[in-house]
């Protein structure tokens, strides 16, 4: 059987003096290195970006981290600062993709800015500035140190006992992740479990259980892949429901 095919929706960047719709290689490659599936990297489109046709051939859905986050009016506030960047086409394309994707049973896996997408898409709200929320961490990379540090390990996560994402690992009560977000969840959207949480209380991992698989993570699995055992195995997760739903989309199974 030919590989489940992986909808990444694209960013949309200002490259010298053109725009472009724009995907790191660390997704792409986590797809076929981890999820050994075939990733199709489709353009933020907004409102013309047509759900149906790429729906009709997806077997999971990856949403990737971003520099940018998504607009506030989304969860009906302001933006607090204007000087961060946004991607409104990526926002228009993600958010009823989501949607549209979890009523289907679409697998998702959502890393970082995807984490926020899949929050706010069902009804969540984020902090704008984790670090200047009273009790909490500061969550961000130092964009100075190189990026293996900006990447490497941060903090501790406590996974919820009997989760999805503790069931995937194998019943550990907590692992050591990378931290490179000035955002986080607020409010849960609805139809939300968590899954895990750093020490200062800030939601870390969350999985919709009405779906067979659609787990969303703060930090980012993809970087160093084939050096991070816990990484495999979510990614192998995810690949191996979006193998399941395509057997049971061309009838399989």
């Amino acid at each position: 059987m030919r590989r489940p095919i992986v909808i990444v929706p694209a960013c949309t960047r200002e490259i010298g003096d053109h725009p472009y719709h724009a995907v790191q290689y660390k997704y792409i490659d986590a797809v076929v290195q981890g999820a050994s599936c075939a990733p199709l990297i489709v353009p933020a489109l907004g409102d013309a970006f047509d759900l149906e046709t790429v729906l009709g051939n997806a077997d999971g859905i990856m949403l990737t981290g971003s520099a940018s986050n998504v607009h506030a009016s989304h969860y009906e506030q302001d933006v607090l600062d204007l000087s961060l960047p946004l991607d409104p086409a990526r926002d228009a394309t993600t958010l009823p993709l989501i949607r549209a994707a979890l009523k289907r049973g679409v697998p998702i896996f959502a890393i970082c800015r995807g984490f926020q997408e899949m929050n706010v898409a069902l009804g969540g709200s984020l902090h704008q500035a984790v670090q200047e929320v009273a009790g909490m961490m500061d969550h961000r990379e130092n964009p100075e140190d190189t990026l293996d540090n900006q990447y490497g390990p941060k903090h501790p996560i406590q996974l919820v006992a009997g989760g999805l994402m503790s069931r995937i690992l194998g019943g550990v009560d907590e692992i050591v992740v990378n931290s490179l977000h000035g955002q986080g969840i607020d409010r849960l959207g609805a139809g939300i479990a968590i899954e895990a949480t750093a020490h200062d209380g800030l939601i870390e991992a969350f999985s919709v259980p009405s779906v067979a698989f659609a787990l969303a993570l703060q930090w980012h699995p993809e970087w160093r892949l084939l050096q991070n055992p816990d990484s495999m195995k979510l990614f192998g997760a995810f690949g191996q429901a979006c193998r399941e739903y395509q057997e049971r989309r061309l009838g399989l199974k």
